[in-house]
């Protein structure tokens, strides 16, 4: 079952095409990659689903119905969440209470909300720094930090923006752990990843953008061998690793 259909989707900026008639779907409880050069329209493309921008042309389907028009917090009360490639917590509020904002989305009782969001933290592993400031916490926290806020809202789509950026190589295993542990909790993720070979490990299927279009989908392994994609990474000498 799809959860998510795009068709024929475009988005200008001025004259610069950021999505090209893009048409693509995530199955529900998969977990799908995004990847693509510089540039792509990867972002421009989350940016779309989750309602900061309105498309040129074109739908999206959330369980079978029209939200392209959409205002962001109606799609996220839908069930669509997103975390940024540049974290943004609330620096002057403490990691519970920023949490607490996601959960506060879909709960109005302070108790509820608050459980659900130690529960998370527990997650995430920040439960022990749950009355920090959020301005104490370090890269991979903060980042921890945002997937929990998001999960907060209770989403069953979640678009992750390269949560892998920036974190050391054990930080990016524990960062892989959890990603597979909400998927095997029957979440659907939709990610972009610039690491090869994180992105190929955990992706069902990944759909590569270039340019604004979609050049190429299907299954890791035969994505890495699609010519275009050779030539779009590596121009036409290898195949992506």
């Amino acid at each position: 079952m799809n959860l998510l259909e795009i068709k024929n989707l475009s988005k200008t900026f001025g004259g610069l095409t950021a999505v090209r008639n893009v048409t693509a779907h995530a199955e529900k409880g998969e977990i799908l990659g995004l990847i693509g050069p510089n540039g792509a329209g990867k972002t421009t493309l989350f940016n779309l689903i989750s309602g900061a921008y309105l498309p040129d042309s074109g739908s999206i389907l959330f369980e079978g119905k029209q939200i392209e028009n959409m205002a962001d917090y109606q799609i996220s009360r839908r069930g669509i969440c997103r975390t940024y490639q540049i974290v943004k917590p609330f620096n002057n509020l403490t990691v519970l209470e920023n949490v607490l904002i996601g959960a506060f989305n879909k709960i109005d009782r302070r108790k509820l909300a608050e459980e659900i969001s130690l529960d998370l933290l527990n997650l995430v592993g920040l439960h022990g720094k749950r009355d920090y400031f959020a301005s104490s916490l370090t890269l991979a926290e903060k980042k921890s930090l945002e997937l929990a806020r998001a999960l907060a809202t209770q989403p069953k789509l979640i678009l992750l923006d390269e949560v892998m950026a920036g974190l050391n190589p054990k930080e990016q295993t524990d960062a892989i752990h959890l990603i597979l542990e909400m998927n095997r909790k029957g979440m659907t993720l939709l990610v972009i990843e610039h690491k090869m070979k994180i992105i190929m490990s955990i992706s069902k299927r990944i759909i590569v953008l270039h340019y604004g279009e979609k050049i190429a989908e299907g299954p890791p392994e035969e994505v890495s061998r699609h010519p275009k994609v050779i030539e779009a990474y590596l121009g036409g000498k290898d195949a992506v690793a």
